[in-house]
């Protein structure tokens, strides 16, 4: 019989990691300290593809064209493994930025329970949870709320 008045609300996390503002701050900081070495890569990947071009239009020397090809090859070498490199430390950064907001995710989350007189708010993944259910704008609310507030905190540089 008590099981009848108890409140439940369901938060769809994915939802939050692609929307909080916390976490689209936390990509624009993670995108500025990666852009050097992606376009980088960018610059060595057109190096390349001009090189490739030299190669298939056939006119260079025999001795160029062994050059050109070593040449190539070292630098498709170094471009994946600066490329693989970059993918392996922006997915550990990243997952640290998630790991970091976790904590203010779950506070905000016992914000919109206690004010709002939920008994129970599940998380993603789970197998169902009605729209009724759904409390993920509102906890989306209360994330942008925190985060204007920081801001405002911030000093200016």
């Amino acid at each position: 019989m008590w099981a009848q008045s108890l409140r439940i609300g369901y938060v769809d996390m994915k939802q939050v990691l692609d929307n909080a503002p916390q976490v689209v701050a936390g990509r624009e900081i993670l995108d500025q300290e990666f852009r050097g070495r992606s376009e980088a890569i960018e610059v060595d990947e057109f190096r390349a593809k001009t090189l490739e071009d030299r190669l298939a239009q056939g006119d260079l020397a025999p001795e160029n064209a062994r050059q050109t090809e070593r040449e190539l090859r070292e630098l498709r070498r170094n471009i994946n493994r600066r490329k693989e490199d970059l993918r392996d430390e922006l997915s550990f950064r990243r997952t640290e930025e998630v790991q970091r907001l976790e904590e203010e995710i779950n506070v905000a989350v016992q914000e919109i329970a206690k004010r709002n007189g939920f008994d129970l708010i599940l998380s993603s993944p789970v197998v169902y949870a009605s729209p009724a259910l759904d409390v993920t704008d509102l906890v989306l609310e209360q994330l942008e709320i925190e985060f204007a507030a920081d801001q405002l905190e911030r000093p200016v540089r």
